[in-house]
């Protein structure tokens, strides 16, 4: 295997993981709320709720000081090294990218980003997280 594609191939591992991250973080909050109106006790899990809050405010601090996603960074990085400028490549790379990567004014991805992150932030009020997930036998 050439250098090149394995290159290429990373490159396309990190994207993936970057839409898996962005899924986390949208469709996390979505069944966050949905999770509390069905009564869905994992929803409230603190550990899920504190990943997914840290991954929400590190998303809304890069956007706040112009900082670009170190995942995207070490994708184009990748793709840099192996000489790939375009995204003209498989059928998942360019549906990813697609999905990811679009153009727009950066002041409108501040507010959409803060106010995602404020609804996150509200979550916390509105679907309190359960502090008390630990096991309940070792209360003795």
């Amino acid at each position: 295997m050439s250098e090149e594609l394995i290159l290429l191939l990373a490159a396309d591992a990190i994207l993936l993981l970057h839409v898996l991250f962005v899924v986390f973080v949208v469709v996390g909050l979505a069944l966050i709320y949905i999770g509390s109106w069905r009564s869905w006790a994992w929803v409230r899990n603190f550990w899920f709720r504190v990943l997914h809050l840290i991954g929400v405010g590190f998303v809304v601090l890069e956007v706040w000081v112009g900082m670009a996603c170190p995942l995207t960074v070490w994708e184009m990085n990748l793709r840099s090294i192996a000489g790939d400028t375009t995204y003209s490549g498989a059928f998942i790379q360019y549906w990813l990218q697609t999905i990811l990567y679009y153009e727009a004014p950066q002041w409108l991805f501040i507010v959409c980003y803060t106010l995602f992150g404020g609804l996150v932030l509200a979550s916390w009020f509105i679907v309190p997280p359960n502090l008390h997930t630990r096991n309940k036998s070792l209360k003795k």
